[in-house]
């Protein structure tokens, strides 16, 4: 997905280059480099999306909850809040292009990343604080594998029972 994404991406980058004589932001920036659900879902993958979402659900909403429940309560809340966002957004957008009722599969594949990201946060910060840290070698693998998981089991069915995919290459 991530290739087919690029080069749609490359291919209109190139006419507003050469059109307009300006770089188009990459979108991406080497997710099958992640170490972290962290670092995939906040500095590697769909950038612009990333952006947007911290400025208009993220931020407001721990801005807003932070007095009442802290800082570190603030953050996974709004983490989670986030990645529901993103769910219901993947859910209109599946249902423009398949016009089949939602399956909620995308949006569970969402919350089940906002949770684990927030788990993971958390994790981090216990075991940094005592001198530990999982060494990419490992942290990689793991964080491609729980991806590919979760997205065969509940980011793609949906796209490949209406046809979507086929539809897309073909």
């Amino acid at each position: 997905m991530y290739l087919g994404i690029e080069l749609v991406l490359a291919l209109c980058a190139a006419p507003v280059r050469t059109l307009f004589g300006f770089e188009i932001e990459p979108q991406f920036n080497e997710p099958y480099l992640s170490t972290s659900l962290q670092d995939f879902w906040g500095r590697r993958w769909n950038l612009m999306v990333t952006r947007t979402l911290r400025l208009t659900v993220y931020n407001p909403i721990r801005h807003v909850i932070k007095s009442n429940v802290g800082s570190t309560w603030a953050n996974y809340i709004a983490t989670l809040a986030t990645f529901v966002v993103s769910g219901l957004m993947h859910e209109i957008i599946y249902y423009y292009l398949t016009h089949v009722s939602p399956t909620w599969e995308v949006t569970w594949f969402f919350v089940l990343h906002g949770v684990f990201t927030s788990v993971e946060v958390a994790v981090k910060k216990i075991v940094l604080r005592r001198g530990w840290r999982l060494h990419r070698a490992i942290s990689g693998p793991l964080t491609l594998a729980f991806l590919a998981v979760t997205g065969n089991w509940l980011f793609f069915p949906q796209l490949e029972r209406n046809g979507v995919v086929t539809k897309a290459i073909g």
